[in-house]
């Protein structure tokens, strides 16, 4: 009998789902404590969760007979991926379950917002009549700006368009072509900025996304844009968006999620009458929680039963021999895929992935998706899975090209990842050492050794006498230790490359006095 978990509160229709099979039993226990979990979950073969619940590497490792791990919902944030992955256990997802109630919340935040409907309702409740304060201003004619146009961006589009607002976005990974076909404006993230009249966020929250709207960024926004984020909390700098609000910069807020949740009294945005704040409803429909419970039961039945895996968030859909057997090359894949998407700049247009040597036997279409995976993931994180990826790449317009080749060359196995953007064009060429350790050997022209792993450096540089040690000097001066370095170059005193490999995050501060020495020509900072 295939026992399964259900540790947070889960509606009917899923449950019943699990419980129509003879195989599978099922014990509900919404609210369990972390102690206990880790005292049960040994004798379970799947855990379900919401975002309750707190997936860690300590109940993954106490789980030995854990096969899978399935959230009703989005975010994985509460669930260890790497420890889960480590341990061969299956993590899913359900990134479609609350697509329509997300964006209708965000459109209604934004009406909200625009006619001041909480506060005179508020006011009206004590007794106060007082209509001409709160005089709003209408949607039609007005530019709605969009930062991140996956799915619930894309339906926010379109309810926009539907109220006759102009439309910008900006998303790395759309091509322009795409856009124009539902009508939207490509842009770039400072054009967003300073013409929208309203930005809506639906990004992940990411290391390029944390803090994207800040002191700085907020000073480029057009005079009296109101600023709606139903999409994760952290993505503003809530002191800052409060001090713009206060100097009337930024006319009012609708905020579904906060940096921390439940806010405390402390939160200078609690206090603002132009701040319409919900407690992180986006996806609190009826429809929506059913929706993601009738998914996960069907995935995590599949997926016990040996029907097929869907929505995994960290294996493609292969046998487990095949898998073992493909594992190294699917983790070159994405890594090599997350590396370039971190590197490029602009939006992507074509990604062509060339195959060479003893790989070509394998069937390829696993690793390509792999590759996509990497490339969106750092910027669409958990919304992106093996199932999906290539779905995603096709609709936002991205040609993928996969050749091979059995000629060798310098090594017995190569993976080249080229992105076209439409400001440049970059490759990468990656390899396994002894079957099973990846490393990258070539970026563009020149000639690396580089382990894929972690925080790493990208540094364009001038083949200099003393530009090496300098940037160890700065980062030791600032307590970023290395731990390994690799260097490429042409020719003698030409253009180089230097990948260093650190221990920690380099902060921002650090980056930019890197970029200001001589002789430096580029600096990025990557995270695999």
């Amino acid at each position: 009998m295939l026992k399964v978990l259900i540790s947070d509160k889960l509606e009917k229709e899923g449950i019943d789902i699990l419980k129509a099979e003879k195989e599978i039993s099922v014990d509900l226990k919404p609210g369990i404590s972390a102690k206990e979990l880790i005292q049960i979950i040994k004798d379970y073969d799947a855990l379900i969760v919401r975002s309750g619940t707190k997936v860690t590497k300590e109940v993954l490792e106490v789980g030995t007979q854990l096969k899978v791990v399935g959230r009703a919902g989005v975010g994985l944030d509460n669930v260890d991926v790497e420890a889960a992955s480590k341990r061969g256990v299956i993590v899913m997802n359900t990134p479609g379950g609350n697509t329509i109630s997300t964006a209708e919340h965000t459109f209604s935040m934004l009406l909200a917002l625009s006619r001041s409907i909480p506060q005179a309702s508020a006011i009206l409740k004590q007794g106060k009549w007082d209509r001409n304060r709160f005089v709003g201003v209408e949607l039609c004619g007005k530019t709605l700006g969009i930062i991140g146009l996956g799915r619930i961006g894309t339906e926010v589009a379109k309810r926009g368009i539907a109220f006759g607002m102009k439309v910008m976005a900006y998303d790395p990974f759309l091509s322009k072509e795409k856009a124009a076909q539902i009508g939207i404006e490509l842009v770039l993230l400072d054009e967003v900025l300073e013409n929208a009249d309203f930005i809506t966020l639906h990004t992940p929250l990411t290391p390029e996304t944390k803090y994207l709207l800040n002191e700085r960024t907020l000073k480029k926004v057009k005079k009296g844009v109101r600023i709606i984020n139903c999409a994760r909390g952290g993505i503003i700098d809530e002191k800052a968006l409060a001090k713009a609000i206060q100097e009337g910069r930024v006319a009012g807020a609708a905020l579904d999620v906060l940096e921390e949740e439940p806010p405390k009294n402390g939160n200078p945005l609690l206090s603002l009458e132009q701040v319409v704040i919900t407690p992180h409803l986006g996806a609190s429909t009826e429809e929506a929680q059913v929706n993601v419970a009738i998914e996960i039961a069907k995935q995590v039945r599949d997926a016990l039963l040996g029907r097929g895996i869907i929505n995994a968030a960290n294996v493609p859909s292969l046998s487990v021999e095949l898998l073992k057997e493909m594992k190294p090359y699917l983790e070159l894949g994405e890594k090599l895929g997350a590396l370039e998407a971190q590197l490029v700049a602009g939006h992507i247009n074509q990604v062509i992935i060339r195959y060479a040597g003893e790989i070509t036997s394998y069937e390829l279409a696993p690793i390509t998706v792999a590759v996509i995976k990497g490339i969106l993931t750092p910027f669409l994180q958990e919304t992106v899975n093996y199932v999906n990826a290539s779905l995603i790449a096709s609709e936002r317009g991205i040609k993928v090209i996969e050749t091979k080749s059995t000629e060798l060359k310098e090594f017995a196995n190569f993976i080249s990842v080229e992105i076209q953007t439409d400001k440049m064009k970059k490759s990468v060429v990656g390899t396994l050492f002894t079957r099973v350790d990846p490393r990258i050997v070539r970026v563009d022209n020149f000639h690396v050794d580089a382990s894929p792993y972690g925080y790493m450096l990208f540094i364009a540089n001038l083949d200099t006498p003393g530009v090496v040690g300098h940037i160890g000097t700065v980062l030791g001066q600032n307590g970023v230790n290395i731990a390994g370095m690799t260097f490429g170059r042409n020719k003698v005193g030409g253009e180089a490359v230097s990948i260093i490999n650190v221990d920690s995050l380099v902060p921002e501060p650090v980056i930019e006095e890197i970029k200001k020495s001589k002789n430096i020509l580029e600096v990025k900072l990557v995270k695999l």
